[in-house]
């Protein structure tokens, strides 16, 4: 990941693209900051779940800005997002994480709500960085309540 944003962020200066190569100089710090904290090399999900959490900061901060009426700043949060989106694997559709969870229940057993850790820790290993966890929670909840 780190080899194609630092190709990537050559292509940027080469363009002057200075939007594109802020974002892209925040997704690297980012990533070496993990780096640092975790004291060895992200593999694709740790990297994608760091990609994750910018895009997550991203669309509060848009919101927050929509709700105060800064329409520009909101605009600048989006395209930053859609950047950032662009690193991550897509995301699951609806079908998808509704089989994943199901998948989950039966092979963990669960039957009630005191089983809700153990699907969702076999859940968020398939699905870090390509699903909303909260989401993911709801439909755990739904199933399982």
């Amino acid at each position: 990941m780190l080899k194609q944003l630092t190709e990537d962020m050559k292509t940027a200066m080469k363009a002057k693209d200075k939007a594109r190569l802020g974002c892209i100089r925040l997704m690297r710090a980012a990533i070496k900051d993990k780096e640092i904290e975790l004291g060895h090399g992200l593999d694709e999900a740790e990297a994608n779940a760091v990609l994750s959490k910018l895009v997550k900061q991203r669309n509060d901060a848009a919101a927050q800005y929509a709700d105060a009426g800064r329409d520009d700043l909101q605009q600048a949060e989006l395209a930053e997002m859609a950047i950032i989106q662009a690193y991550l694997p897509a995301p699951l559709s609806d079908t998808e994480l509704t089989a994943l969870v199901e998948h989950a229940i039966s092979a963990t057993g669960a039957s009630s709500m005191r089983d809700m850790g153990k699907v969702m820790g076999m859940v968020k290993s398939k699905a870090e960085g390509r699903a909303d966890m909260g989401k993911i929670s709801g439909l755990v909840k739904a199933r399982l309540g």
